[in-house]
């Protein structure tokens, strides 16, 4: 059975769908952190990733984006972010499990697919995401080491393999526990 799971933010609201079968996976106390770097290469934001009984915690601030917009936020499967290839390095949204990419599409999402975001009139972006499809604690499901992605347009939930979403303007390598 799916069901959904709603996640208020400031000024948004957050839908992620339910966890990947994580239940062999253990339960840890652990926080990991993340900084996000702009097109620029420069510090722009963090990330904090907590593990929670229903997956992972993702707490972001981020400065610097295009003010008044939707943008895209994904886990993406390496441990690469550099700026000078625009963030290709990041390679595509972990995908564990080989499944179609959108909320909008019978056979997906992605396990590194997450609800769009709104960034502020201020150009930064505040949200807390709770993903239910990833683990801190290992495993298939783990993105200890992987990216976070901020993209320059909204993610249409469908179009394969990454939801149109635009170029990458942000990212973050999940480093190590805090």
């Amino acid at each position: 059975m799916r069901t959904m799971l709603v996640c208020a933010l400031g000024t948004g609201i957050a839908l992620a769908t339910p966890a990947l079968a994580q239940t062999d996976a253990p339960i840890v106390d652990r926080t990991l952190k993340a900084s996000f770097v702009g097109a620029d290469g420069n510090d722009i934001g963090t990330a904090g990733l907590t593990q929670t009984e229903k997956g992972v915690l993702i707490q972001i601030e981020i400065e610097g984006l295009p003010a008044d917009s939707w943008v895209a936020f994904h886990v993406h499967e390496t441990d690469s972010c550099d700026a000078q290839d625009g963030f290709k390095s990041a390679g595509g949204h972990f995908n564990p499990e080989g499944v179609d990419h959108g909320f909008l599409v019978k056979s997906g999402p992605h396990a590194g697919d997450m609800p769009n975001q709104y960034v502020g009139a201020d150009g930064t972006l505040r949200a807390d995401v709770l993903n239910p499809n990833v683990s801190l604690a290992g495993g298939n499901a783990s993105i200890q080491g992987r990216t976070l992605m901020i993209h320059a347009g909204k993610d249409d939930y469908k179009s394969q393999p990454s939801g149109d979403a635009g170029n990458r303007i942000a990212c973050a390598i999940i480093g190590a526990a805090t």
